[in-house]
């Protein structure tokens, strides 16, 4: 079956030309690559690479489930892979994602280390992106193969791997979540709602570059409330609790059983000390 690697941008450009540096260095090659752009100028890429499509979304905002399944219209592949534009896959993150997906109809997860700053600047290599790339603090995955995950809420966007009719047949991601957050968690719930089961796959692995992070993610505190309420309705209780626990902490919301209102805006100083080496993760249910 063949392959499609779909990813988004948004004013990224470095990130994304490393990723499809990775692509091409991928052990196996797709048939096409699906780039989503969202970024305020086009994209142009210095080196052109034969299998790429920019297929451009005109956006103010972040509409990341509408971006996704935007490329997912786009691609011809009956395997599709997710890349965060901050991935770069290694050589074998492609192929073992296609792999997981090709005997059995699932939804896969790789595993992602988490870079520094400089670390992918420049021409990179693949063991020392590896040698420097950190494991994420709480989310374990198998040192190889595959191993299922019972939590749905454990899924994330950074990295995976669906079927395409799997993806059609489940409506993709639901688009009434707008802008950042609960998207890729409602995504989850969407999969074992019809029954595909959620799998980590170890050993097959992309690195994530640094970017400056927020921990929790204040810039997007807008968007998270508006999608943990709509995540309520839809599916009866509260996603991205790590979040909303620690925006309450910080008086900036007042939240309780069936209630979620925002008091005030962080401030600068507050922005500051959220600065984070990990990308925010409010997955926790």
């Amino acid at each position: 079956m063949s392959l499609s690697v779909l990813t988004l941008v948004r004013n990224r450009t470095e990130h994304l030309v490393n990723l499809l540096e990775g692509v091409a260095r991928s052990a196996v090659q797709p048939d096409e690559v699906i780039v989503v752009d969202m970024s305020d100028t086009p994209v142009r890429l210095e080196v052109q690479h034969p299998l790429v499509r920019f297929e451009r979304l005109e956006t103010d905002g972040l509409p990341l489930a509408k971006a996704r399944n935007h490329a997912a219209a786009c691609a011809t592949g009956e395997r599709l892979v997710f890349l965060d534009v901050d991935c770069i896959p290694m050589r074998d993150c492609l192929g073992g994602l296609s792999d997981a997906i090709g005997a059995h109809d699932r939804l896969v997860c790789a595993e992602v280390r988490y870079l520094g700053p400089g670390d992918a600047s420049g021409a990179w290599d693949e063991a020392a992106l590896l040698a420097n790339g950190a494991v994420h603090p709480v989310r374990p995955f198998p040192a190889q193969g595959l191993e299922q995950v019972d939590n749905p809420g454990l899924f994330w966007s950074l990295a995976f791997a669906i079927r395409r009719s799997t993806f059609q047949r489940m409506g993709g991601f639901d688009e009434r979540f707008t802008g950042y957050g609960a998207e890729d968690t409602d995504f989850g719930f969407a999969a074992r709602a019809v029954g595909l089961p959620l799998y980590f796959l170890g050993g097959a692995l992309a690195c994530h570059q640094y970017h400056p992070s927020f921990d929790p993610p204040l810039q997007h505190l807008d968007d998270i409330v508006a999608n943990a309420r709509r995540f309520r309705e839809k599916r009866g209780f509260w996603p991205m609790a790590g979040w909303l626990e620690q925006f309450a902490a910080l008086g900036l919301v007042a939240w309780q059983d069936h209630t979620l209102t925002i008091l005030r805006q962080p401030t600068q100083r507050e922005r500051d000390q959220a600065m984070s080496f990990w990308p925010a993760d409010g997955s926790a249910l």
